[in-house]
């Protein structure tokens, strides 16, 4: 989407904060926009995040997020929005 983002990460570690693991992605991706002379500001001040907390609702968001340039208008189905993709594939797993 041009204008925000949609990330679905998962953590091995308990210990992982959100909320600073967005703001060293923010800073990495700041860096890289100023870098090749794009103007500020790059975020919206705070993120809505989503747990997951079944299957079916990992299902639910995974084809909300795939359809949203779709829904968007931007081109005519899903398949055709070059931007998406995954770095590893995901599986929900529920926790113990």
């Amino acid at each position: 989407m041009p204008d925000h983002l949609h990330l679905f990460v998962s953590f091995d570690e308990e210990r992982i904060n959100l909320s600073r693991w967005m703001k060293a992605l923010e800073g990495s991706l700041s860096a890289w926009f100023r870098n090749r002379h794009f103007d500020p500001p790059f975020w919206q001040k705070g993120f809505f995040d989503h747990v997951l907390r079944s299957a079916e609702s990992y299902e639910e968001k995974w084809h909300y997020v795939r359809d949203n340039p779709a829904r968007a208008g931007l081109v005519p189905t899903w398949e055709a929005w070059p931007y998406a993709g995954e770095i590893f594939d995901l599986e929900f797993r529920a926790e113990l």
